[in-house]
């Protein structure tokens, strides 16, 4: 079990982030969804690291084995705790990988710290660049849609998570691609979540706008989105992340879900390396 500290404290104590380190080579950073963990990456990580990269998977604060303080989940917070990691560990020419919520930390983290220490990221069913509907962003979702989030979080959070997970992998369609056992046991990975991380996580990947965020990217970035995704639409997001980044590489993926790590695993895995290689 590997851990470290945060350079931000709460009440005088730093928040220990747990983190996974595999493999050898240029690093790989992954950043996991909501309101999962680093082990949502379990059939991504063999393929990094046979690729020939050092494969570093961590938990957010709040969630999986890192410590669970009860602020500190804007986004700002979370990228400098993605600064910490990358400072600690001394990496450099790093690819940040950020999956849904992830892709937020991917997007702050170069807006905040730049790119000196990074040689390529990754938005993968990304939740930029906004996606609260707005006079100026009518693609968006309706305030009413994540504030009914928090509502049935507050009410049932186990049964919420249930029905999100039905939605993350548009399961009925996809029963050929994932077993219901894998289904539950990424439903129990967002349990083990803290209750009010998991409350707080929702206005930040719901009401941040990137938009600035992204026209600060300057490193090749791979933009992947299913055609299919509930939880944050193509055309919110992948497309328009894909338009705003001068240097990306766009790929859609027919029919897939939002968690298209797991039911698309081979297509996907197959762009992530191919993109790494480059």
């Amino acid at each position: 079990m590997s851990t470290l500290e945060t350079t931000t404290k709460v009440k005088g104590q730093p928040i220990n982030l747990y983190y996974e380190d595999y493999g050898e080579g240029k690093p790989v950073i992954l950043i996991h969804g909501w309101p999962l963990s680093h082990r949502m990456w379990e059939y991504q990580i063999e393929s990094i690291v046979e690729a020939g990269f050092r494969c570093i998977a961590y938990d957010r604060r709040g969630f999986g084995a890192s410590d669970k303080p009860w602020t500190g989940y804007d986004y700002d917070s979370l990228a400098k705790d993605l600064n910490d990691l990358i400072n600690k560990l001394d990496l450099k020419d790093a690819t940040i990988v950020g999956f849904s919520m992830g892709g937020g930390e991917v997007a702050r983290y170069i807006a905040n710290y730049g790119t000196s220490k990074l040689s390529k990221a990754a938005l993968i069913s990304a939740v930029p660049p906004f996606m609260l509907k707005t006079d100026d962003n009518p693609d968006g979702l309706e305030e009413e849609t994540f504030e009914g989030f928090k509502k049935n979080l507050r009410k049932d959070r186990p049964g919420f998570l249930s029905e999100f997970g039905d939605q993350f992998l548009n399961f009925e369609d996809n029963a050929d691609r994932i077993s219901e056992d894998m289904a539950h046991y990424y439903w129990s990975i967002g349990c083990q979540a803290s209750p009010n991380a998991t409350l707080e996580c929702v206005d930040s990947f719901g009401k941040t706008d990137f938009r600035e965020d992204l026209k600060k990217f300057d490193i090749p970035t791979l933009v992947v989105h299913g055609t299919a995704d509930q939880v944050v639409p193509i055309k919110m997001s992948g497309k328009k992340s894909a338009e705003m980044i001068a240097n990306s590489e766009y790929h859609e993926l027919m029919d897939a879900p939002h968690g298209l790590v797991l039911t698309h695993t081979a297509e996907f895995n197959r762009l992530l390396v191919d993109f790494l290689n480059k």
